[in-house]
């Protein structure tokens, strides 16, 4: 077999492949047998017909056809890992000569991941948000645990902010009332923004027994999006009553003793969050400033698959999950069709070129995933899509994706190298530093993953 390459641009090449005839004979000795069993000859058994009768009987061309067939992804193969290109997707193969007993020639267009040059990154300076938690901040944190262990009670008074109400409901769009716009004994929260728009309004200083109507815009049913002239009738009242703010609530409502325990543990938590949420904040940066330092090709049927996806998985997965289509997102969201394709566009080629540039990294710093890292991130995958670790570890295994997960990892712990490279400061002036960080790897990971986002990976797409 003769190979040779010719550059079409920097992410997209042309394979000439020659293939002696002599080399195609396992694929038609192949070709034969697979056209043994599928037909029958009268006068030879099953499987034993001759290359001669096949031929006369069937023609040669339907042999050397599923002969062709056979062999091409071999010979596609060996001159990819010939010429030791890196090839995105799958290729378009033209056969170009076919001649019985003396030459098979092909060629094969496929994109393939561009060469890119990593610059000195140690150079990166970022910006990030100070971890400072107020008492403001710990006593709306003890508010809101004190708020979920509120109990209610009945009064006879008007309704106001914060109250429990027990209502009817009843929609009418053009007079008429809608077969799913009736509903009984609905308990709402004042204030809460849980049901529909104006109904705040319509119940505050009526008492139980009262009723309002007002014209509100239905958020799903038969008549989603149409204003509707809802009535609403209120046949209970009920105040919220919160606990005492003491070292009894504090025991009742968690594992501490006193008060200023509890609050002592918020103001933990809270300073844990808020250094992950900085951690991230400063990956995220640092990883920008990354991807303006290098330039890299986009191939464009890549580009255009992922667009895709993206659309797809949104519209699918995300949007159907929440009963709303597409339309009804760009609206909500306020986009015309040609500014969201172009912010999906855009996400795309930052996901691409995240994913080239890390892997280069990979490569350059010859970066290794252990066992043990690769378990933690399986294990934080797991519990994100909601199965356990070995129903995930199953399921990954099976569907070949263990690479995915490793060039996960590697990516993560490419990011990883480069905040630490990075003079990171906050906005108080302070230098923070990130490498003591405990999950440091699993949050660049995650940051990573956040970018790349559509489903499945350029390298999960590879194929030689």
């Amino acid at each position: 077999m003769k190979s040779a390459v010719e550059t079409l641009n920097p992410t997209r090449v042309r394979l000439t492949v020659e293939v002696p005839f002599e080399e195609l004979k396992d694929s038609l000795d192949a070709a034969y047998k697979k056209i043994n069993q599928q037909v029958t000859v009268k006068g030879f058994r099953k499987g034993k017909i001759p290359a001669r009768v096949i031929d006369q009987r069937f023609g040669r061309g339907a042999v050397l056809e599923e002969a062709v067939n056979d062999a091409l992804p071999k010979f596609y193969t060996e001159a990819v890992n010939e010429a030791d290109l890196n090839p995105l997707g799958q290729p378009d193969v033209d056969v170009t000569e076919l001649k019985d007993g003396e030459l098979l020639a092909f060629t094969a267009e496929v994109d393939i991941r561009p060469a890119i040059e990593i610059p000195d990154y140690s150079g990166i300076e970022v910006t990030v948000d100070a971890v400072e938690v107020s008492d403001e901040d710990v006593e709306k944190s003890v508010e809101q645990l004190r708020g979920r262990f509120a109990s209610t009670k009945d009064v006879e008074r008007a309704a106001e902010d914060g109250d429990v109400v027990t209502i009817d409901l009843e929609a009418k769009v053009d007079g008429e009332v809608l077969e799913d716009g009736v509903a009984q004994d609905v308990s709402y929260t004042i204030g809460s923004g849980e049901l529909l728009e104006g109904i705040d309004e319509a119940v505050k200083g009526l008492e139980a027994g009262g009723e309002a109507t007002f014209t509100s815009q239905l958020k799903g049913g038969s008549a989603e999006g149409k204003d509707a002239e809802v009535t609403v009738k209120v046949t209970k009242v009920s105040a919220r009553e919160l606990p005492e703010l003491d070292d009894e609530f504090a025991g009742m409502a968690s594992e501490f003793d006193t008060l200023d325990e509890l609050k002592a543990d918020s103001r933990k938590r809270l300073e844990n969050m808020k250094q992950y949420d900085q951690a991230t904040q400063a990956q995220e940066r640092v990883l920008e400033k990354l991807l303006e330092l290098v330039e890299v090709p986009i191939p464009e049927k890549l580009l255009a698959d992922e667009v895709q996806t993206r659309k797809h998985n949104l519209e699918h997965h995300q949007l159907g999950q929440m009963g709303l289509t597409i339309e009804k997102y760009l609206e909500i969201q306020g986009k015309t069709v040609e500014e969201f394709d172009a912010e999906t566009a855009e996400q795309a080629i930052k996901g691409i070129k995240t994913q080239f540039v890390l892997d280069e990294l990979v490569n350059k710093e010859k970066l290794n995933v252990n066992q043990e890292e690769l378990t933690e991130h399986l294990m934080r995958r797991a519990a994100s899509s909601g199965m356990s670790p070995d129903q995930f570890a199953q399921a990954v295994v099976e569907g070949g994706q263990v690479p995915m997960l490793v060039g996960e990892v590697a990516r993560g712990k490419a990011l990883a190298a480069v905040v630490e490279a990075a003079k990171v400061t906050d906005t108080n002036g302070e230098v923070v530093d990130l490498s003591d960080d405990e999950d440091e790897l699993e949050t660049a990971a995650e940051t990573v993953e956040n970018v790349v986002e559509a489903d499945g990976e350029i390298a999960a797409d590879e194929a030689k």
